[in-house]
Parts: structure tokens; sequence; C-alpha cells
């Protein structure tokens, strides 16, 4: 199962649709928030099932604020990342996703990429498409590959 993962689009459109063109078909798009009102339209754009929760900048959004979803027996926990300190350390992200039996938890909200596993959980935040804030500046999201029995293979994408 291939898993298309985003967050911080802050409302702008062109880096996902780019970030979609690059990589369909895809299975599932997951957004990790801070949409600014645009989720109807990246629903339609993906064209397959979606996970977009709210982020920090998600004002007046009826998008749950985290979620936990099961994928080919993967569980995963979903959350923006600013109610766990995420700016300065991933470790209250990673105890909320232990206490929460999540083997990956999904986040964003520091606009940089990464791939971290913690006390046997994969921590992945792709970045931003919009607004990047890592050295170089380059617009990321992440791709997920899931199979029953196996651990996650994830990467960090560049546009």
């Amino acid at each position: 199962m291939k898993v298309l993962i985003v967050s911080d689009t802050h409302g702008r459109d062109e880096g996902i649709e780019q970030a979609i063109a690059c990589e369909a078909p895809f299975d599932m798009l997951i957004h990790c928030g801070d949409v600014e009102g645009r989720e109807f339209y990246i629903e339609a754009l993906a064209d397959t099932e979606t996970c977009i929760i709210a982020g920090n900048n998600d004002y007046f959004s009826d998008l749950d604020r985290e979620t936990e979803i099961t994928l080919l027996g993967h569980r995963i926990f979903v959350t923006h990342g600013h109610y766990y300190g995420v700016s300065l350390d991933i470790a209250g992200l990673v105890e909320e996703a232990e206490y929460r039996g999540c083997e990956v938890a999904l986040f964003g909200h520091t606009h940089k990429p990464m791939i971290a596993k913690r006390n046997g959980v994969l921590a992945v935040n792709p970045g931003s498409l919009s607004y990047p804030r890592q050295n170089g500046r380059h617009p990321s999201y992440a791709v997920m590959m899931l199979e029953e029995n196996k651990p996650p293979e994830t990467t960090i994408k560049y546009l």
C-alpha cells in the first residue's frame, strides 16, 4: 500500500498538486494539518481515501485535531504535533503514540522533514510543501510503503 503524506500546505495548492502528480497512483493521502480551508479541494484532487487533520492554523475547521488509523495491520497516530511540543523534541509525541498502541506517528508543524525511530515508534514529519524551513528550503513530502507483517518503509521526497 502506497501512502502519500503531506503537511503544512497553508492554503497554497501548487506544491500538493505537484506531489500528487509525481506520486500517482497511491492508495491514501494523509495530511498532517494546516490546510487552511482547502480540505475539500485536497480530497477531490487526491481522488482516493484521505485522512486530513487540523493544525494550529485551521482556526474554524471541523477537522479532527488528531486521529488513529489502522492500515494493513499498522496502527498510525496522526496529529499536527503542536500539542506535543514537537518544535523542541518529539518525546511527547512518541510517548502519546506508545500510549495509544501505535507503531507510527505522523506529524507536521515544524515545516522540517524528518524520519526517526524512538522506543519502537517510527516518527515521520513530511515537512512543508508551501513554507519549508529546513536547510535549502525545498518543499517536501513523504511516501510510506506498507505491507502486512513488514516494517513500514518511508522516504522523504523533494519537489
